[in-house]
């Protein structure tokens, strides 16, 4: 088993403190605009997507230069607010999209690393239970609860 280590910082405690003061008072400044939607509306909810954005953007320039052709019950103010909505939050989803991003790639190097350390100190504690080490006895049968594998045995009918 390597012990390469890929990863090695200590983010200050500070710099997270103020990271989650910052993403929450983002979140507290977008609340009131912010809308949440159920796992079935998000479902069946008619979407726009990368492609259709180019399509609503020049439908919206259309209705500007030639606003004859809007049908009458099309709601053209509503229509302008909601493509200025896709407008403005869609870079902020980007970035957030990018910072989620970075911070489960970070979090998953960092996680296996630890697995990995924390796998080889179970490995010479199970190793000194094993030769008779009376004060790793308790400290093997503590973790082995948590390191015994599951999944991929052959069942008893094999």
């Amino acid at each position: 088993m390597s012990t390469k280590n890929q990863i090695s910082i200590e983010i200050p405690q500070s710099v997270i403190e103020k990271v989650t003061a910052n993403l929450q008072e983002s979140r507290n400044l977008l609340a009131p605009y912010l809308q949440a939607l159920t796992s079935e509306e998000r479902e069946t909810i008619f979407k726009m997507g990368d492609k259709s954005v180019a399509t609503v953007q020049k439908v919206e320039d259309y209705t500007e230069t030639n606003p004859e052709f809007a049908p009458g019950y099309m709601d053209q103010p509503e229509f302008h607010k909601d493509v200025a909505v896709v407008n403005g939050l869609s870079p902020l989803r980007n970035l957030a999209n990018q910072l989620e991003s970075d911070l489960s790639d970070t979090i998953m190097l960092a996680g296996n690393e630890a697995l990995l350390a924390a796998m080889l100190y179970y490995g010479a504690v199970k190793e000194a239970a094993d030769k008779g080490v009376a004060t790793a006895k308790p400290i093997y049968e503590d973790l082995s609860k948590r390191f015994t594998r599951k999944g991929n045995r052959p069942s008893s009918k094999e």
